[in-house]
């Protein structure tokens, strides 16, 4: 684990900061506020961005998933595919305990005079804000793929290491602001399924890297023979 911790200090520390100055903000500044204080840069570019980069986190992350199971080592892909699957289930099944309102909703009923700006073409849901499942595979899929691969980029080029897992960072962190921008929801859910999702991964991690060293783990299915 702290070779794991060494290896992705940058995405971690990153992480850290990120979550740190939104829980501030969420203390700080009320709900709706700080809904509008963030969703109040729209152009039509940034609409259609995000509008269309919400939807990496539906289908991207099991690509990745079945593209390690099938080229890249069958622990790798099962890690990734842990922490995806479980992170998921998770924030689905608190999802449906807490039943929150989404923006549209809460503002509909606490401040009615508020007009969202909404994008045009997103079909914006009324329930189970909480947490954001899109932020929830955002940053586990962020986290899986520094895992996977700083242990090998760390070796030879720490440069390289670092500025990989600063992009997927403020990747992750753009898929989290999406589910603002497009009043899906509030920055709390964004924070909670970012938590989620990094701390999922970490404990898939911590519970499978035992077996790095076992012939299953390390098995190629396309190996050269």
């Amino acid at each position: 684990m702290k070779q794991l911790i060494r290896n992705n200090a940058v995405f971690i520390a990153l992480s850290l900061i990120l979550l740190g100055v939104l829980g501030l903000a969420l203390l700080y500044i009320p709900k709706g506020e700080l809904h509008l204080l963030l969703n109040e840069y729209h152009t039509p570019a940034r609409d259609i961005f995000y509008r269309y980069y919400t939807h990496v986190a539906e289908w991207f992350p099991y690509v990745i998933c079945v593209a390690l199971l099938l080229f890249g080592r069958i622990g790798d892909g099962v890690f990734a595919s842990a922490a995806m699957l479980l992170s998921a289930l998770f924030t689905q099944v608190v999802k449906h305990i807490v039943v929150a309102p989404r923006p549209l909703t809460w503002f509909g009923e606490h401040m009615p005079d508020v007009q969202l700006p909404l994008v045009e073409g997103v079909d914006v849901h009324a329930i189970y804000s909480f947490p954001s499942g899109h932020t929830t595979s955002f940053f586990a899929l962020a986290f899986v793929l520094s895992i996977v691969a700083t242990k090998r980029l760390s070796r030879f080029s720490l440069a390289l290491s670092s500025t990989l897992q600063a992009i997927l960072v403020v990747l992750a962190a753009l898929g989290g602001y999406s589910r603002i921008y497009l009043c899906q929801h509030f920055a709390l859910d964004v924070f909670a399924g970012a938590l989620v999702g990094t701390l999922i991964t970490l404990l898939c991690y911590a519970v499978l890297h035992r077996y790095e060293g076992q012939n299953w783990y390390n098995y190629r299915i396309f190996a050269k023979k």
